[in-house]
């Protein structure tokens, strides 16, 4: 699945619910994701890293979607490489 068309998916499975939550409380949501995932990582658990990851993900193209904005337009921003210098490695002082 592509990335416009994972967001496309959860658009269809939750944009009414996330949309009546607001930014906010979709924000929140991501945040309690992203420490699931902290914890998953902390403990080297696969399983769980792959589903925190997706659900991280889930919550990343909710907020994109509330927000109008695109993965597959946003992402461009990385297709040759570093915005900044353009490296693929990244050659930018760190």
């Amino acid at each position: 699945m592509h990335l416009g068309e994972f967001q496309r998916q959860i658009e269809a499975i939750y944009l009414e619910r996330d949309t009546r939550r607001g930014m906010a409380g979709n924000f929140m949501w991501l945040s309690e994701e992203i420490g699931e995932l902290s914890r998953a990582l902390r403990r080297g658990d696969a399983a769980s890293q792959n589903e925190e990851f997706a659900d991280c993900l889930a919550w990343l193209a909710t907020l994109a979607s509330i927000a109008g904005i695109d993965f597959e337009k946003a992402v461009e921003k990385y297709k040759n490489g570093c915005p900044r210098c353009l490296g693929t490695p990244c050659t930018c002082p760190e």
